[in-house]
């Protein structure tokens, strides 16, 4: 070997996300009702799809059959997998109008369901689309994208995601600074000062007062405006001016693109009550496409096919079909046993009702079935479970702890309801009076817990209870 030549070993990263595996996740995300859209598309345009089973004495196609189909295919153009199904309609920020409600609210008008508007993640993909042509760093962006909650926030670790992924930290982060330029503005952050940092940076008032103010906003909570204007270096006057500015930012911008409700909600999965006193968890075949690869059909076309751009469109109807077929199940497998795992946490609540809530997050979910948190929150997303108490969206069932003690939030809420439900005319209870009597209960809260999720539910202060009762008498 002369000394001009050399071996090396170099160790290197690679994305490892293929085509199949973006898809697969897409898939998973779907609700029911885009997922039957997406199959009966696929059905149209392969004919080695067959839903339901395939009978002996099924007609044969024949071979004019599959050329007439593969004509179709082309016309059709190549095959998308739908991103997630918008499940809100649009709210400008600003507006009047709510954007949605889960089960257990009143929800919109059938007739206001029906428009198809853009989600927060084609709009995300779409400028990413536009800003970069690097398949790694649209790839690496794209599964970021499908990781931000409705609000616009990253709430996965980017080292977990650059793990997961198998690429390097610097990547994800590279991704995820193109991402918080897009627009709306602030979307892509990891917490709420990372959010308004980026939409005062685009504004160009991100000076070091304001640094300093969003490093210490636990301070604007508690309204200790004392020692802002010294961590700060400013006056009353300028903390003022600062506060107001922070005021007029938007700190959840991806609800601007939150949805109302395309279809009527239909469970994935049925919860049931066993001879044994156990819970039955079973999925709906309501909401289950089955469809098979019609393998004699494939064999019989294969031994008359004689062109290649024949052969090969066949060979991409038996990997697609395979792929999809695999695709469904893997994904009907993932959706039971997540919520299995959640009915086995919320017992209580199918037992007992709202009151029997606990509080449940992602992560407890995820480590309990040994999966990534960032997929159980797709199969969060979309998904219904019904059971006799009602249908409710999965989401539901997820939900803090109150800042005082370890019950559902939801919960507390609801016994709050229930306590100035029961109240007399002449006993109205005072928020304080709440917080006492749910302690007797074993519920600890503060009494500006008990005033924010009374005026979450839109209850009246006790005030004006109070006078509404002397009203009416």
């Amino acid at each position: 070997m002369s000394a001009m030549q050399r071996l090396e070993l170099r160790q290197g990263q690679s994305l490892t996300m293929t085509p199949q595996l973006v898809q697969s996740i897409k898939l998973l995300q779907l609700s029911h009702a885009e997922l039957a859209a997406y199959v009966a598309a696929e059905l149209e345009r392969n004919p080695l799809l067959q839903e339901g089973e395939i009978r002996a004495d099924a007609p044969s196609l024949s071979l004019a059959d599959f050329l007439r189909a593969k004509q179709k295919a082309q016309a059709l153009g190549p095959r998308i997998v739908p991103g997630p199904p918008p499940l809100r309609s649009p709210v400008a920020p600003g507006s009047s109008g709510s954007p949605g409600a889960t089960h257990g609210e009143i929800g919109p008008e059938l007739e206001e369901t029906l428009a198809r508007t853009t989600s927060l993640t084609e709009h995300l993909e779409a400028q990413l689309d536009l800003v970069t042509s690097d398949p790694r760093l649209r790839a690496i962006g794209e599964h970021l994208i499908h990781s931000l909650d409705e609000a616009g926030y990253l709430r996965d670790d980017p080292a977990e995601i650059a793990a997961y992924l198998e690429v390097a930290p610097a990547d994800v982060e590279a991704a995820l600074r193109l991402i918080q330029t897009f627009e709306p503005s602030g979307v892509g952050a990891r917490d709420l000062a990372e959010c308004l940092a980026i939409q005062l940076r685009e504004r160009s008032r991100l000076d070091p007062a304001m640094q300093a103010l969003l490093q210490h906003l636990h301070l604007v909570a508690r309204q200790d405006f004392s020692a802002l204007q010294k961590v700060c270096g400013v006056d009353g006057q300028d903390l003022a001016g600062m506060l107001a500015e922070i005021r007029r930012l938007e700190p959840k911008p991806g609800l601007a693109f939150t949805p109302v409700r395309v279809d009527v909600l239909v469970p994935d999965v049925l919860v049931r009550p066993a001879p044994d006193g156990s819970l039955s968890v079973e999925l709906n075949p309501e909401t289950l496409p089955r469809i098979l690869l019609n393998r004699a059909y494939y064999a019989e076309v294969a031994k008359v096919l004689r062109k290649e751009e024949d052969k090969s469109f066949l060979s991409e109807c038996v990997q697609t079909a395979s792929w999809l077929t695999r695709s469904l199940e893997q994904r009907a497998r993932t959706i039971l046993k997540v919520a299995a795992e959640i009915a086995r946490q919320q017992e209580a609540f199918f037992r007992d009702g709202v009151s029997g809530l606990r509080p449940l997050t992602l992560k407890s979910v995820a480590e309990a079935i040994a999966m990534h948190e960032s997929t159980v929150s797709r199969v969060a997303a979309n998904k219904a479970i019904g059971s006799g108490r009602g249908t409710y969206l999965m989401k539901f069932f997820f939900g803090a702890a109150t800042g005082e003690g370890e019950h559902a939030a939801k919960a507390v809420q609801h016994r709050i309801g229930q306590l100035i439900g029961a109240e007399k005319p002449g006993n109205v209870l005072s928020d304080e009076a709440i917080a006492q009597k749910l302690k007797q209960e074993g519920i600890q809260v503060a009494r500006r817990t008990v005033a924010k999720y009374r005026e979450a539910l839109r209850i009246p202060s006790s005030a004006d209870r109070r006078r509404r009762h002397s009203r009416e008498a």
